[in-house]
């Protein structure tokens, strides 16, 4: 085996739109990834990533996918970008669903400041996992422009029940909102109790500032959120519980936050396979104070008396 192929990944080898590399450690990329929704199809673990380059770069988004977690394929730029033609830039935070046989991405673009700005939340719908995503808007429009309740259209995250239940989480800003997605996934069904246009609800947690992650453990809703800031080594992850998808959270655990190896990690998702939890995520390098240099991680997410607990970075 060569060493290109058992990790060394250059800058040259990457602009080719399909690779296969080989890495057994943390990093699992030597390019810089961020934001991973991680989900499992067909027994293959799919890592939907930010490219983390100056917002004007960011133009598409990245998937990485293995069968074992030591062999990693990359499909670049899995986006129709023709489909989505307002998202020019600030293209972050991809998450990912199944429903009725077709696959689901929403992500948000542009970072926009206010609702007379292009940009928003986009979502995309492909046949297959590895895309190419188009708009599920024929007119190539946002998902969802709107500013409610002072939550940045941002870090957008679907969780799926058992009976098929779509549930978007959404914000930055401080804010956390949550809705329902139509069984078409083209819309959000009305949400009693909503705050905002009749289907989102403000249900922020403690300390929340962005990247919401939501599984479920014996009947428990279990959300992850980032806090601190994403630019230096406070970013960490709190968990929290909750009897209903709507919360309200309780936090309880610190389950990702900087050591003497990595700084700043955070804005994780999870899933299971081969009978154990584990948690994607991006970190620093400690002492690397340009923000956008993040690398994607993989590493056990241990539970224990049904709640997640501390990872311990690899």
């Amino acid at each position: 085996m060569t060493k290109e192929k058992e990790g060394a990944y250059t800058e040259k080898k990457a602009r080719s739109r399909r690779e296969v590399f080989f890495m057994k450690k943390n990093p699992v990329s030597d390019c810089w990834y961020a934001d991973p929704e991680s989900r499992v199809y067909g027994g293959r673990v799919y890592f939907y990533v930010t490219n983390s380059l100056p917002f004007e770069q960011q133009n598409n988004l990245d998937l990485l996918i293995s069968s074992d977690l030591e062999h990693y394929e990359i499909r670049r730029s899995i986006l129709d970008t023709a489909a989505f033609p307002g998202a020019r830039f600030a293209v972050w935070a991809p998450s990912a669903v199944e429903k009725d046989g077709k696959y689901y991405l929403i992500f948000a673009a542009c970072d926009i400041h206010s609702e007379e700005e292009v940009g928003g939340l986009y979502l995309g719908v492909s046949d297959r996992p590895e895309g190419p995503f188009r708009n599920v808007k024929s007119d190539g429009s946002p998902f969802l422009n709107r500013i409610y309740g002072g939550a940045q259209p941002i870090d957008p995250h679907f969780f799926k029940e058992e009976d098929g239940t779509v549930w978007l989480y959404y914000g930055g800003w401080g804010h956390l909102m949550a809705g329902r997605m139509n069984d078409g996934m083209t819309g959000l069904l009305p949400l009693p109790g909503a705050d905002f246009g009749g289907v989102f609800r403000e249900i922020t947690p403690p300390d929340y500032v962005e990247a919401p992650c939501v599984l479920k453990l014996s009947g428990t809703y279990h959300l992850m959120y980032s806090t601190g800031n994403w630019t230096d080594g406070t970013y960490r992850v709190i968990a929290a519980a909750s009897s209903s998808p709507l919360g309200p959270f309780t936090p309880y655990d610190v389950i990702l936050t900087a050591s003497p190896l990595a700084d700043g990690p955070g804005h994780n998702s999870a899933f299971f396979w081969k009978g154990r939890w584990y948690a994607s995520y991006h970190r620093r390098t400690v002492g690397d104070l340009y923000p956008h240099n993040r690398r994607l991680c993989v590493d056990l997410l241990p539970v224990e008396d049904g709640k997640l607990r501390p990872v311990t970075m690899s």
